[in-house]
């Protein structure tokens, strides 16, 4: 079963020569553009029949290591997601037991850094993203185990940087179905480094006024009077992420070009894992063949999606995994 949908990747006509973009997390504006294209979406439910209780190694939509996600039948107890100290308190600890259970390897550590809601409604401040994206890029997961892991000061910390850890997206609709908006994702199979391009993510610095350095639970409207603005005044650079380049020629079918797939009317009571990084990737120094490295992803419009449906609610929890490997 497939869909279509229009994918915006990045635009590379509109990057400078050696100048690096930017974009701004609360959506006040981006250095780039974007350029539409449409493919075809899988559908990953048939993959999904398996028993939830099991891992699944090396099967297809139940191995995030097979093309950089999986689905996991894995009702919540928190269903509410309206009070912040619920989340970090509650749904973390829901979040990292979820993630114990059904990874394919000795998990160590979980260390959970950040989240964040988004509605499809004009009065929320994170709104789903329509671009082709990767969380994380290598350096920027290095850094957030620096910035994150307090409690082990250095050899430690190194010593920690040389086992195998990721960075991991769960991501879960809140309330009702994800019909409106879902998430695809692309099988990082499809994928090459070339199509991925560095971008700083930008923090306002408004988020700095109460002394702390911890982003969550700090989303605003940005400023109407700045939005699509190219000036970088008010904001720090506090991440980085890949942009992706479309591939030329590639109508989403043919040998090569990128495999899209999603969840159809995805649940509150299923997770998505995706891959931001992984230190065992392939490709990667010390990498392991066969081991899927990331996986870009993107909210679509599903033009089967039938009318007055509820706009897409759905929360995401990024995540350090360190591994006794």
């Amino acid at each position: 079963m497939t869909t279509t949908g229009e994918f915006r990747y990045l635009d590379p006509a509109s990057i400078a020569p050696g100048t690096k973009p930017w974009t701004k997390v609360d959506g006040g504006g981006t250095s780039f553009t974007l350029t539409p294209r449409d493919r075809t979406v899988h559908n990953i439910r048939p993959h999904l029949n398996n028993p939830s209780t099991t891992t699944h190694h090396g099967n297809f939509g139940t191995d995030i290591d097979v093309a950089g996600f999986a689905v996991y039948h894995a009702p919540a107890q928190e269903k509410d997601f309206t009070s912040e100290d619920a989340v970090r308190t509650g749904y973390y600890a829901e979040v990292e037991a979820l993630l114990r259970a059904k990874l394919p390897g000795r998990v160590a550590r979980v260390e959970i850094f950040d989240h964040t809601i988004r509605k499809h409604d004009p009065t929320s401040p994170r709104q789903p993203v329509r671009q082709v994206h990767v969380d994380q890029t290598p350096r920027a997961a290095e850094v957030r185990v620096r910035r994150h892991v307090t409690d082990l000061a250095e050899p430690e910390l190194s010593a920690l940087l040389k086992r195998r850890f990721q960075l991991i997206n769960v991501w879960r609709p809140i309330g009702h179905a994800a019909t409106d908006f879902p998430l695809a994702v692309v099988d990082w199979r499809t994928t090459t480094p070339a199509e991925l391009v560095p971008v700083d993510l930008l923090y306002p610095l408004r988020n700095r006024e109460d002394g702390s350095n911890d982003d969550r639970g700090k989303e605003q409207l940005p400023d109407p009077n700045h939005v699509g603005s190219k000036s970088t005044e008010g904001y720090e650079v506090k991440g980085e992420t890949y942009g992706v380049l479309p591939k030329e020629g590639d109508d989403g079918e043919r040998e090569g070009g990128h495999k899209f797939w999603y969840v159809k009317d995805m649940t509150p009571d299923e997770a998505m894992f995706i891959k931001c990084f992984d230190s065992w990737g392939e490709g990667k120094e010390g990498g392991k063949k066969g081991i899927a490295a990331l996986t870009p992803h993107t909210a679509f419009i599903d033009p089967d999606t039938p009318e007055g449906v509820k706009g897409r609610h759905s929360i995401e929890v990024r995540c350090l995994v360190f591994y006794d490997e």
